[in-house]
């Protein structure tokens, strides 16, 4: 399933959460937190400014980035979490 992002909203696909501690505890599913970063699947075309101009989105597909973590929309696309969070809603992208 395709779906593409209207306006300045992005399509993240939530990263897993880790199973294991740095120091090798095995967490159980009751333990594990939701991660607040994924990898950018898809971007809308930009923000609509009031001058009528479409100002892009700074992120692009492939990106992992780092979000809010009660922010943008829970959609679940064949079996995988994801959100649609507005551009706004995301705090960093991961470099190197």
């Amino acid at each position: 399933m395709k779906i593409r992002p209207l306006g300045d909203r992005v399509l993240v696909e939530i990263l897993e959460a880790e199973e294991k501690t740095k120091g090798g505890i095995i967490l159980p599913d009751t333990a594990k937190e939701e991660k607040s970063e994924g990898k950018v699947i898809a971007v809308g075309s930009g923000k609509t400014l009031e001058s009528g101009k479409v100002q892009p989105i700074e992120v692009k597909k492939g990106d992992r980035v780092i979000f809010g973590k009660w922010g943008g929309d829970d959609i679940t696309i064949d079996g995988k979490k994801h959100k649609i969070l507005k551009e706004s809603d995301l705090v960093a992208v991961y470099e190197g």
